[in-house]
């Protein structure tokens, strides 16, 4: 019930914050949220996959995650019916909140709404929003976990 409850708190903050940004003037945009200009707040809107891919294929865009929330989904609440794996379980929890704001953008709006960017290196360019992070998050997870799993049973091996 806790991974439930974290992908639904997760889900609203990230919808919040997009409605906010969704009701300001586009003219109020880029603005700095910190004094030295790290963090760089923006209303932008994104039609298609990351970065703008297959844009112009506009059921595809809606499709791929579809597809791709409905496995994650899938394998989560597989896991949840499992005693531990609580790392997996986070993981999966973390990518499926980002997919479903986003999802939620697509099939709402037709558009994700992206509101920040790092000032730093090639990030300057890239505009993300919560749920993208939440994603990366959950894969951080979810790689570590893996590695940390091999690396025990290599150690176990050598014994």
């Amino acid at each position: 019930m806790f991974f439930l409850g974290l992908i639904g708190l997760l889900l609203m903050v990230d919808l919040a914050l997009k409605a906010e940004i969704e009701s300001r003037d586009g003219a109020e945009f880029p603005t700095k949220l910190d004094e030295k200009g790290r963090i760089i707040l923006h209303k932008s809107h994104n039609a298609g996959l990351p970065f703008g891919l297959l844009k112009q294929y506009r059921e595809a865009v809606l499709m791929i995650p579809v597809a791709a929330a409905s496995a994650v989904a899938g394998i989560l609440f597989w896991l949840l019916q499992k005693k531990g794996h609580w790392a997996e379980k986070l993981g999966f929890s973390l990518v499926l909140a980002g997919a479903l704001s986003n999802l939620w953008d697509r099939a709402s709006r037709k558009y994700v709404v992206d509101y920040f960017s790092v000032n730093w290196g090639k990030l300057k360019k890239v505009i993300f929003n919560l749920g993208d992070l939440f994603i990366f998050a959950g894969g951080g997870v979810l790689l570590l976990w893996e590695v940390w799993t091999e690396i025990r049973e290599l150690m176990k091996r050598k014994k």
